[in-house]
């Protein structure tokens, strides 16, 4: 089981953690939502729990709840620039389907 990022997600993690002025990690998770019934969730992680799976890939921390990992194993973090779009980018193995707007996903 593992999740990566890419290096253009780990620098813009760094760099959103130092500006932050605190966390350990970063945290990524899926919530129930959308039309398509799966979202992610991206957010800072202060503390790690006894219970979240923790990866390293480019010396950033990345923490997932066991529940979440089932379905994001595998997955590659990145960040794209497009014009004047910017934002991360999942490439998730496990996705059968992600709805129109590509806010939601199921597996």
């Amino acid at each position: 089981m593992a999740i990566t990022l890419t290096a253009a997600a780990a620098q813009h993690i760094k760099k959103s953690l130092a500006q932050r002025g605190k966390g350990k990690a970063l945290r990524l998770g899926v919530k129930t939502s959308g039309c398509s019934g799966m979202a992610y969730v991206l957010e800072f992680a202060d503390e790690i729990d006894a219970t979240d799976q923790l990866f390293t890939d480019h010396d950033v921390s990345i923490v997932v709840d066991s529940k979440s990992l089932l379905y994001l194993d595998g997955t590659e973090l990145d960040y794209v620039k497009q014009g004047l779009n910017e934002g991360f980018e999942f490439r998730n193995p496990n996705v059968k389907d992600s709805c129109g707007c590509g806010e939601s996903f199921n597996v």
